[in-house]
Order: C-alpha cells, then sequence, then structure tokens
C-alpha cells in the first residue's frame, strides 16, 4: 500500500476452521468458550426435562405447540453455540434458528387459540366482539382501519398469515442454500445484482406480515388468558424475535461495514459474527430459564364470558339488531 502499512491476510479470508480457533485460544478465551458452551448444554437439558414434563402434565392439544414454543432459545442458542465453534458454519445455523422461529410465529398464535380452548371455543366467546386490526407491526397507526368481524374465516386468514412465514422462510432457506452452492448467494454482497439483497428483504416483508396476526390475537386474547400469564409468555416471544433477528442484524451490518475492527485470525464480517452468537448464547439461555417458570406453573381457570368485558381488551361488541 501506498503508506506502507500492511493488512493481516486473515481479515480479508474466509471464516476461520475451529481448529484455528482452538489453538489460538487464550485463557479467557478458553474460560469465554467453556462458560457458553455450559451454558447451551444446560439450556437443551433444561428444554428436554421441560419436554418430559408437558408429556405428562399438559392436555394433548397444547403438548405440541408448547414444546414448540418453548424450544425457541433452547434451539436457537445451541445453533449459535455450533455457530461459535464452527465460525464457517454460521449461515447454516442462522437460517436452521430462522426457520424454527418462522415456525413458532405461527405456533405462538394456534397457542393462543388453543389455550381458549380451541377453534369453536374461541369463536363462541368472540361471538360479540370485533376485531381490532390496527395494531403493530405493519398497521399500528393506522387508527381509521374498520373493526373486523371474527368468523371463522378471520380465524383463518389470521392463521393463513402466520402460516405462509412459516412455508415460505423454509423454501427462500432452501433456495439461499442452492444458491450459495452455486457461489451466487452471499451475505455480503450488497451489490443490486446479488441475490442476497433481493431475499433477504422479502423475507422481512414475509415476517412483518406473519408477526400482524400473532400481535391481532394476542391483543384480542390478552385478558382473557391473563390468568394464564399470557403477557410474559408474549413477551419472552417478542423478546427472542427481536434478539436473534433486529439485534444480529444490527451486528452483522456494522461488521459489514467495517465498524467492528478484524481481529486475527477472524475478519471484520466474522467477528460481528461471532459476537453475535456469544451473545445469542448467554441470552438465550436465560430467556430459556425464565420461559421454563412461565410455562411450568398453574393457574387458575378462565374467566367466564361476562368477566371479559374490559375496555382494554382492545375488542368492541358487536350490536346485533333484534
Amino acid at each position: 500500500m501506498d503508506n506502507g502499512t500492511t493488512i493481516d491476510p486473515s481479515c480479508v479470508q474466509k471464516p476461520p476452521l475451529a481448529i484455528d480457533i482452538i489453538l489460538k485460544l487464550d485463557i479467557f478465551g478458553i474460560v469465554l468458550y467453556s462458560v457458553l458452551t455450559f451454558m447451551a448444554a444446560v439450556s437443551m437439558l433444561v428444554f428436554m426435562e421441560e419436554c418430559v414434563y408437558i408429556y405428562r402434565k399438559v392436555p394433548n392439544n397444547k403438548k405440541s405447540v408448547i414444546i414448540w414454543v418453548n424450544g425457541a432459545a433452547p434451539v436457537i442458542g445451541t445453533m449459535s453455540c455450533v455457530g461459535m465453534w464452527i465460525p464457517r458454519a454460521t449461515m447454516f445455523t442462522d437460517m436452521t434458528s430462522a426457520c424454527y422461529f418462522a415456525v413458532v410465529v405461527f405456533k405462538f398464535l394456534i397457542l393462543m387459540v388453543e389455550e381458549v380452548g380451541g377453534d369453536e371455543a374461541f369463536l363462541k366467546r368472540a361471538g360479540r366482539y370485533k376485531l381490532k386490526i390496527s395494531t403493530g407491526p405493519c398497521c399500528c397507526c393506522c387508527l381509521c382501519l374498520p373493526h373486523v368481524e371474527i368468523t371463522r374465516r378471520t380465524l383463518f386468514l389470521l392463521k393463513l398469515g402466520s402460516f405462509q412465514f412459516a412455508v415460505l422462510k423454509i423454501v427462500f432457506t432452501i433456495l439461499s442454500i442452492v444458491l450459495w452452492t452455486n457461489g451466487t448467494f452471499d451475505l455480503s454482497d450488497l451489490n443490486i445484482t446479488g441475490t442476497a439483497i433481493w431475499i433477504n428483504p422479502f423475507v422481512g416483508i414475509l415476517t412483518i406480515i406473519a408477526l400482524w396476526p400473532v400481535a391481532i390475537t394476542f391483543m384480542h386474547l390478552r385478558v382473557t388468558l391473563r390468568t394464564l400469564k399470557i403477557i410474559p409468555k408474549y413477551a419472552m416471544y417478542q423478546l427472542v424475535l427481536i434478539l436473534s433477528q433486529l439485534q444480529s442484524a444490527i451486528i452483522n451490518i456494522l461488521a459489514l461495514n467495517g465498524t467492528i475492527a478484524c481481529t486475527p485470525p477472524f475478519s471484520s464480517t466474522s467477528r460481528g459474527y461471532m459476537m453475535s452468537q456469544q451473545l445469542l448464547v448467554l441470552e438465550m439461555f436465560i430467556i430459556t430459564l425464565v420461559t421454563r417458570l412461565l410455562y411450568r406453573r398453574q393457574y387458575d381457570p378462565l374467566p367466564d364470558e361476562q368477566r371479559e368485558i374490559n375496555e382494554n381488551t382492545k375488542m368492541m361488541a358487536v350490536h346485533r339488531s333484534a
């Protein structure tokens, strides 16, 4: 270079191999990697123990959905741990986590409906109300949107809105892997001709569309299901979303821009991914423990329909003509 400075070759190379990381770990690195690996292992053990509890104590109609929702944090934490040890597998571990969470988005909506008693019970309870659809993440500012009557068709559309993300996310993940094997998919390629710059924003739009029905259903049932601690459960679901998607995206953007410095054997981009993986392992460990407490507690039966009328439910009574 003209100014006489040199760049470490590792700053422009692919992510290091797992053996390279192991050989260059200092005392702090050994402790850090050991603790994070222990956290990921404990998260999976807690999840497995929770699965046994659910199969023994929870009614059949709720077993599958609760296991799916409970598995979000430990699965993401475990995949992040794998990506931490094997940096070249980060794209695949992130895609696996994203696909799993796409299914969790749909399962959480189903969980809320099942907590009421299923589709029939939901429609029976909601027959006197209209649904407020001016809520996030799509239409929180569109207060002029009309309220919608709750029918079988409405419930079907709510489920479809989330189900499409579970299916299409997996489809686009498979497509991305196929394109990557052909050398035409690169997350760091931000050129207009790159495939990643087209696929990722489209998946982002699908994500927003999928989150909307879940938010609508939550606002509709948050008072009805208050004895089942639906608000903290929803908060944990949202926290997993924010940490696994938004936080990771911000760190990766900073890495691509060179804001995160290169530290051999990691390039700037690889170091950004590494920081994201390490944070996720810690965060998902904490969320796993909190989620276990939320889903193992016994709650009072749902209140009668007459007690559910509350101005904070974000529902409106349907005035039917005599």
